[in-house]
């Protein structure tokens, strides 16, 4: 899948407002600004660039999931020594692992499928959090 198909699996989700600066595209369930569900960059900046990103096609997908999917699909994998740049493989998101984001560059075929089904669980997760404090 291309990141504009991403874009569009993702705005079709209930409820998603998307926020681009910096080079990404943060999308958040309803009017809550504090923590995107998921975010997709396509070029490194001075803030984040271990992932290579300014190469031609080269996207990655951030995506927010619960503590028990993070760790059984990044597994016991570590932060430290990392290929970030590797294209179609799930590893703990750079700077925000902490909070459970996975990420992935370029998914494809069945990482593509999966890919989709933690979008899911990730909005999911961000529309219960909007619900539990009375948003909208």
């Amino acid at each position: 899948m291309k990141q504009s198909d991403f874009e569009a699996f993702i705005m079709d989700l209930p409820n998603v407002q998307r926020q681009d600066n910096l080079g990404y595209a943060f999308f958040f369930v309803g009017d809550d600004r504090r923590l995107p569900f998921v975010t997709i960059v396509d070029s490194d900046n001075e803030y984040d660039n271990v992932s290579n990103l300014n190469r031609e096609h080269i996207f990655r997908l951030n995506i927010g999931v619960s503590k028990e999917t993070y760790h059984h699909r990044i597994a016991v994998q570590r932060d430290e020594g990392l290929d970030y740049s590797a294209v179609n493989e799930f590893l703990p998101h750079p700077q925000y692992s902490r909070q459970h984001f996975v990420c992935i560059l370029n998914p494809v075929g069945e990482h593509a499928e999966i890919a989709k089904q933690l979008i899911l669980e990730a909005h999911s997760i961000a529309a219960r959090r909007l619900e539990r404090k009375g948003g909208e």
